[in-house]
């Protein structure tokens, strides 16, 4: 499971004209799930994601989470993070979950997002043509992949 997260001002998403998903103040959390991820894979990076200190305390350090800021969490599913480019120009997508497997670990994140920060989770629609708006704040993107996990 890999994830693009971006500390934003403001987000949203629309589909077919119709926003789905609005945050001001949080992350913009761009999603990818491999056909090898699983529910513990979730659980972990859920965790990190709802913890992590990238937002600025009052010494201008990136050391406050999105608790601390009362921030949000607009999540979208992108399994173009897997793109395979080592061959040729066009792209490959075999390390992508089906979607028989990942949107019910997409639905599992924002669930667990929303347990963490005490919040409800922001979306997008999975699988659907979606035009995405932020406005990075910093910038600061951050990306997280679980394979990294044993790692540390």
């Amino acid at each position: 499971m890999r994830a693009v997260i971006q500390r934003v001002s403001e987000a949203s998403v629309k589909v077919n004209e119709e926003i789905t998903g609005q945050i001001k103040t949080g992350f913009l959390v761009l999603l990818g799930i491999r056909d090898d991820d699983s529910e513990e894979d979730v659980d972990w990076l859920a965790q990190k994601i709802a913890n992590l200190r990238i937002f600025n305390d009052e010494n201008e350090q990136m050391n406050q989470s999105l608790s601390a800021v009362n921030g949000e969490v607009l999540l979208i599913s992108q399994f173009t993070l897997f793109a395979q480019t080592k061959k040729g120009n066009r792209p490959g997508f075999i390390q992508a979950a089906k979607p028989s497997k990942a949107i019910p670990l997409y639905e599992l994140m924002a669930s667990k997002l929303e347990q963490h920060i005490g919040k409800p989770t922001q979306k997008g629609i999975f699988g659907a043509d979606m035009k995405v708006s932020l406005l990075n704040d910093g910038p600061v993107t951050i990306i997280m992949d679980t394979k990294d996990k044993d790692n540390h």
